[in-house]
């Protein structure tokens, strides 16, 4: 198989970007470890902790995967492609910067200190269980019950580990173990047909599992190269 070299432009951004805004202490599988361990104990707490859930309170699992999977489609759809008041710090991070570290020509991170620009800062963990989950699994106990808000919260969290993941195994080696993963070549085609900057703005929102692109029309059926 012929490697296709990075484009000169890509290494020049990239090289900058580890220059400027990656610390010297940055290390990709601690930042991998602490995001993984985090989410799975509290998901393993949460879980625990449910007791005999009725077959209602277990549809919840269902309606939260959904809704997170319309969410992530609406904000990467969103501000993290348009800036919007508030969140341009979203549209830097992601359109400015991701998407020149990474092109549909260039999608393979060079080492474990590129997964920098690929997961979410370890801080979001916190500010997802702190601000989001934590807080609507309250409301979903007070409203409903315990079971409720439990097993929406171990839900909200698995999705943002399995978004997490999933990002992270598109832009890893597609010849290694990962990409050989059942269906991992389908789900990356997907991703990088999103990276062509002719088609981004437009095309393949879902990072995780297309679902509201095939709702609301917007996956890309060409192939990546």
């Amino acid at each position: 198989m012929t490697v296709v070299p990075i484009p000169s432009a890509v290494q020049s951004f990239r090289a900058s970007h580890r220059v400027k805004t990656i610390s010297p202490r940055y290390s990709g599988w601690l930042h991998l470890a602490f995001t993984s361990l985090g989410a799975l104990s509290a998901i393993g707490v949460c879980i625990a902790w449910v007791r005999a859930p009725a077959l209602s309170e277990l549809a919840i699992i269902p309606i939260t995967f959904l809704f997170a999977n319309a969410v992530e489609y609406f904000a990467h759809r969103g501000p993290m492609h348009h800036p919007a008041r508030g969140l341009r710090l979203l549209h830097q991070r992601h359109t400015r910067q991701h998407h020149r570290f990474y092109t549909r020509d260039a999608m393979t991170c060079e080492s474990a200190r590129d997964f920098q620009m690929i997961l979410f800062p370890p801080v979001m963990l916190l500010f997802f269980l702190g601000a989001i989950a934590t807080p609507i699994g309250l409301f979903l106990s007070w409203l409903g019950s315990a079971n409720l808000g439990l097993l929406f919260a171990a839900t909200a969290l698995g999705y943002f580990l399995s978004y997490e993941w999933l990002h992270l195994c598109y832009h890893l080696d597609p010849k290694s173990w990962v990409g050989r993963l059942p269906g991992m070549a389908h789900l990356r085609r997907h991703h990088s047909t999103h990276h062509d900057p002719v088609l981004m703005q437009r095309w393949n929102f879902n990072i995780t599992f297309p679902i509201f692109d095939a709702v609301m029309g917007t996956s890309h059926s060409r192939h990546s190269r």
